[in-house]
């Protein structure tokens, strides 16, 4: 007769992640979901500006391919002190480029903690979570929580005369009927 096998502990889950600065917090972002990492001085040229005042986290538009990246200042988005940036990520299957101030480092995340009440707010969007690394406990983004699909839509309708010009004539439109 044979002895029972032990099963085997399953290992954590794990998730690379990419620690980043923005106003001197540190937050966390699934590297993932980071396209690429590009210096604030590559994109001078390519950059749009933008100006909307219910939007002051974005203040720029970068045209890639059929479409715009809006470019999300990071502080100004979780309402810190505004700083200047050095990078900018392109995030993967989003319509966002955020602006940071530094990379601190990457690592391994080996835990997603569920947010707790106390975040209650627009920040639930914000947020997927906190991990806990070196005993400190770091909010991870989650990429889609930078625009909502009201702002971007806004913001299409800033930077695309055309669909600028389309939204009137059936504004237009309607108000002839």
């Amino acid at each position: 007769m044979r002895p029972a096998a032990v099963p085997k502990p399953t290992p954590a889950r794990t998730e690379q992640i990419i620690l980043f600065r923005a106003s001197n917090q540190i937050f966390a972002i699934s590297s993932a979901s980071v396209q690429e990492v590009r210096s604030v001085d590559s994109l001078a040229g390519a950059a749009v500006e933008i100006s909307e005042a219910t939007l002051p986290k974005v203040r720029h538009a970068i045209r890639r391919t059929d479409r715009h990246l809006y470019v999300v200042n990071a502080p100004l988005h979780f309402g810190l002190r505004p700083t200047p940036a050095a990078l900018i990520f392109l995030l993967r299957q989003s319509r966002v480029a955020l602006l940071v101030d530094g990379i601190e480092k990457m690592t391994t995340m080996t835990r997603l903690q569920a947010l707790p009440a106390a975040f209650c707010h627009e920040e639930r969007t914000w947020y997927r979570g906190l991990t806990v690394l070196d005993q400190n406990v770091i909010p991870v983004v989650h990429p889609a929580g930078f625009l909502t699909p009201a702002e971007i839509s806004l913001l299409d309708a800033i930077t695309d005369p055309q669909s600028l010009l389309n939204a009137a004539g059936t504004a237009r439109a309607e108000l002839s009927l």
